[in-house]
């Protein structure tokens, strides 16, 4: 994803890979118990929230770390690292 895109559809397509994996495990988001957030900028944490709520909701989303990184891979907004259990 070009890093000109903006942060709520690089967290989009971040968590669309994350539920390729899982899929490929027989798994799904649902078995997400724990995520990592490194954001390039935490002014743009309301944003990314919201765009992380279509995937997760609000009402009872894994448990997240959220940190500001001086650079993410690639110069984008953000890298999400999820541990999911059967």
């Amino acid at each position: 994803m070009p890093a000109e895109a903006s942060v709520e559809e690089q967290t989009r397509q971040a968590l669309r890979n994350v539920e390729a994996v899982l899929k490929a495990d027989h798994m799904s988001l649902s078995h997400v118990v724990s995520t990592t957030v490194y954001l390039a900028d935490l002014d743009d944490f309301a944003r990314f929230n919201a765009a992380y709520a279509e995937f997760f909701g609000t009402s009872a989303p894994p448990a997240r770390a959220t940190v500001e990184v001086a650079r993410v891979p690639r110069d984008a907004k953000v890298e999400i690292s999820a541990i999911a259990v059967r």
